[in-house]
């Protein structure tokens, strides 16, 4: 019997009741600052048709996201280790409520930029601080749950903010401020969530606290980092793509112009990230990898397949695909940080992690969107989707020639 497994079966039943239920009761937290990430989806179309911008300003207002949250990583992590969780994640739930009156109001693209930002920058302290708090309130005989949460955490968060926005757009007449104030109300609650957790204060760990430097983690553990970015790069930069440029591909290319149609594709592509990832979570971190590298290919053929054929069923396809292979990179590259990484490190790994992956994302996201107003969106997505298939290709064969992961 394993170290671990000794330890657990120490621990009596309602404490074991009680730490599970805080682990979900942080992974909440994510979840609700991901429902505001993806809410806007299905609005793109709404706000471009009445500010007239091209496709390529659409990927700029998406890339703004981006650039917040990658702003807010590279000091984030830091800050919760050395000052304690909650300290950042209140100030990161507080931008994302300003987020949401900014929506509400906004009328120009400037006004979309800096809600996108301020999305972002709350994503940004949520998945560096709230993944962390999540793993702390789990301890050490619950790794594995707590990696499981807080990935699952996260895209299904994602995937709920664009059904909620679809289902009220194609309901209401009005829906923006409905979507908002509904987001608001699930802010609300992570407020509570965060006051009521116990989460610990590390020492800093390298610095000594006198200064701040940019995120790292400790050298023995930049392989097992490696190994999740080379698939969660490709797969959140595969779901970015649909989250950006899927609603134009529905309404330009396949004449599907309802928001719940774009709204529900990105609902079922993260429900798929969250499926994917309790039915497999017993397998081998490498084998998570490969099977999520694979996802990501698949999703890149049936890309170019929807394109080329111009048909709804195997962009819906590629959707879930990209999902499966975000979720799979996610739970793989969380895992191996859980099991790897000292816990005075984690939000600091948890911040490398998203940057190693939100950094191409952005990129291509946006240079697809300029590659589409010049020359078209089926070449601009065949671009893209060989681009990432290529990278999918690099990531399986460098895992698979990797037998070990400890």
């Amino acid at each position: 019997m394993s170290p671990l497994a000794k330890t657990t079966e120490r621990i009596p039943a309602s404490v074991q009741a009680s730490s599970v239920r805080r682990i979900w009761t942080a992974a909440w937290t994510i979840t609700s600052v991901f429902v505001l990430s993806n809410s806007a989806t299905p609005l793109y179309v709404r706000w471009q048709a009445e500010m007239g911008f091209s496709s390529g300003t659409l990927t700029l207002i998406f890339a703004a996201y981006i650039a917040g949250l990658l702003g807010t990583l590279l000091f984030a992590g830091r800050l919760s280790d050395r000052y304690g969780r909650k300290p950042v994640l209140f100030p990161g739930l507080a931008a994302a409520v300003i987020a949401c009156f900014l929506f509400v109001s906004a009328s120009t693209v400037a006004a979309l930029l800096l809600a996108r930002l301020l999305s972002g920058i709350a994503v940004g302290v949520i998945v560096s601080a709230g993944m962390a708090s999540v793993m702390d309130v789990g301890g050490a005989a619950r790794r594995t749950t707590a990696s499981l949460a807080a990935s699952v955490a996260m895209v299904l968060g994602a995937g709920l903010g664009p059904l909620l926005s679809g289902v009220l757009t194609e309901t209401l007449a009005d829906p923006i401020v409905a979507v908002y104030g509904a987001q608001l109300v699930i802010l609300a609650s992570a407020f509570i969530a965060v006051g009521s957790l116990p989460l610990p204060r590390y020492a800093p760990a390298g610095d000594g606290g006198r200064r701040l430097q940019l995120p790292s983690v400790p050298e023995r553990n930049r392989r097992h980092l490696a190994f999740g970015i080379a698939v969660f790069a490709p797969g959140i930069t595969a779901t970015s793509f649909v989250l950006s440029l899927g609603p134009s591909l529905f309404s330009k290319l396949l004449g599907a112009t309802s928001p719940l149609v774009s709204g529900g594709t990105a609902c079922i592509m993260f429900l798929t990230a969250t499926g994917i990832q309790f039915v497999l979570k017993k397998l081998p971190v490498r084998t998570l990898l490969l099977l999520g590298a694979l996802a990501t290919l698949l999703s890149m053929a049936c890309t170019a397949a929807a394109v080329y054929a111009s048909a709804v069923v195997p962009l819906v396809l590629a959707a879930m695909l990209a999902g499966a292979g975000q979720g799979l990179g996610q739970l793989g590259g969380l895992t191996l940080i859980g099991l790897h990484v000292p816990e005075n490190r984690r939000a600091e790994a948890n911040a490398v992690l998203n940057m190693g992956g939100y950094i191409p994302a952005a990129l291509l996201s946006v240079g697809t969107g300029y590659l589409t107003d010049f020359a078209g969106l089926a070449p601009g997505a065949t671009v893209f989707a060989a681009v990432l298939a290529a990278v999918s290709v690099g990531a399986m064969l460098a895992i698979g020639a990797k037998r070990e992961f400890d």
